[in-house]
C-alpha cells in the first residue's frame, strides 16, 4: 500500500488564500484536504505543517493558536514552527523608520523534513503543499537520487512555480471545491474536554 506524507508551507497557504478573499477557508482541516488527493490504494501516513507564530497583531495571533489548537486534535499530524526577523527600515525620503518581518526557517524546516524522510524510507509519494521555488534544490536531489520516490506538488489557491511545474512528478492546484469540503465543524473538542470555536471572522 503507497505510502504518502504531505508537507504544507502555511505561510504559502495562507497568503494564496488571502489573496483569493477566501477567510471562511482558514478554518481548514489540513488533514481532511490531503486525502482528496489521494489515489486507492494510497495511505496518508503522515502530514506536516509548517508555519509560524503571528507576532505583530494581537487579534490574529489569538485566531491562529485556535486553528492551531484544532490541528493538534488530528492524528499522525505533526506541526514546524519558524520564526519571524524583525527589520527597521528608514524611509530615504522622509527618515522615519518603522519595523517589518519577514518569515525565516520553513523552507528550511521543509527541506529538511523531505529530505531525511527521503533518506530514511518514510513514504513512497509525498504532498508538496507550496509555491515556493526556493524549495526546488530539495525536489530536484530527491528526484535525481530517488527516481522511485514522486514529489506532487499541490499549488495553493493564486498560486504557482513554473520552476516546481518541471522538477515535480506531477502538479495540481487546490480547488475551492475541496477546501469548502475541508473545513473543521464550527466547534473541535480537545481531548480534555475543552471547545475551540471557529473565529467569527472565518465565515
Amino acid at each position: 500500500m503507497p505510502r504518502v506524507i504531505a508537507y504544507i508551507d502555511g505561510y504559502n497557504l495562507y497568503h494564496g488564500l488571502r489573496d483569493s478573499n477566501w477567510k471562511w477557508a482558514y478554518w481548514l482541516n489540513l488533514q481532511a484536504l490531503m486525502t482528496f488527493f489521494l489515489h486507492p490504494p494510497e495511505t496518508l501516513v503522515k502530514t506536516k505543517y509548517f508555519t509560524t507564530i503571528v507576532k505583530d497583531n494581537p487579534g490574529r495571533r489569538v485566531r491562529q493558536g485556535v486553528f492551531l489548537e484544532a490541528l493538534k486534535t488530528l492524528q499522525d499530524f505533526d506541526i514546524f514552527y519558524g520564526h519571524f526577523l524583525s527589520n527597521p527600515v528608514t524611509c530615504v525620503r522622509c527618515g522615519h523608520t518603522y519595523t517589518t518581518h519577514h518569515e525565516k526557517m520553513t523552507d528550511v524546516n521543509i527541506a529538511t523534513e523531505l529530505l531525511v524522510d527521503t533518506y530514511t524510507d518514510q513514504y513512497d509519494k509525498a504532498f508538496l503543499v507550496t509555491a515556493d521555488s526556493d524549495l526546488s534544490a530539495p525536489l530536484e536531489a530527491v528526484r535525481k537520487l530517488f527516481p522511485h520516490k514522486k514529489i506532487v506538488v499541490l499549488f495553493p489557491p493564486a498560486r504557482s512555480s513554473k520552476q516546481l511545474m518541471k522538477l515535480a512528478s506531477g502538479y495540481e492546484y487546490i480547488s475551492r471545491n475541496r477546501l469548502s469540503k475541508s473545513l473543521f465543524p464550527e466547534t473541535v473538542k480537545k481531548p480534555d474536554g475543552f471547545i475551540l470555536k471557529r473565529p467569527e471572522s472565518w465565515r
